[in-house]
């Protein structure tokens, strides 16, 4: 084999390999950063995955709001009126337009328990607006 021949062999294996290497550390970034929906029906099922990143939604059950008077800790329930509940945990300050009764999206992770550990906690900006993951969830 000449040596400019195997030269260019050479190079076009390094080009191909760091291809390779780039498409995959590409689609295991994509892989980390996929947050995905579920409904209460799916998170009380156990479709959801526990201890990965989700998002979950559903409307805040009337009298299930718990504030604890010593820190920023509040519990509710998340609900879709057919008989899907489950419980979720914050810390921090909820956004204005947190109220009963009113359709949230959470972020954050499903425990071993059920009970789903909120990082963020996004309440709909206005009366007529309702997230399309949650349409049909009104009481």
């Amino acid at each position: 084999m000449r040596v400019k021949r195997r030269n260019r062999l050479i190079t076009v294996s390094f080009v191909f390999i760091g291809a390779a290497v780039a498409v995959g550390l590409m689609l295991m970034a994509a892989n980390e950063n996929l947050n995905l929906f579920y409904p209460p029906d799916k998170v009380v099922s156990g479709e959801a995955p526990t201890s990965t990143g989700i998002r979950a939604g559903g409307m805040v059950l009337a009298g299930s709001v718990q504030r604890n008077s010593e820190n920023l800790d509040v519990r509710f329930v998340l609900t879709d009126y057919k008989g899907s509940d489950f419980e979720v945990v914050y810390t921090g300050i909820l956004p204005d337009l947190f109220r009963e009764g009113q359709g949230v999206l959470v972020q954050g992770q499903l425990g071993e328990d059920g009970v789903f550990h909120a990082a963020s906690v996004l309440a709909k900006h206005d009366e007529n607006y309702m997230p399309p993951e949650l349409e049909g969830m009104g009481a």
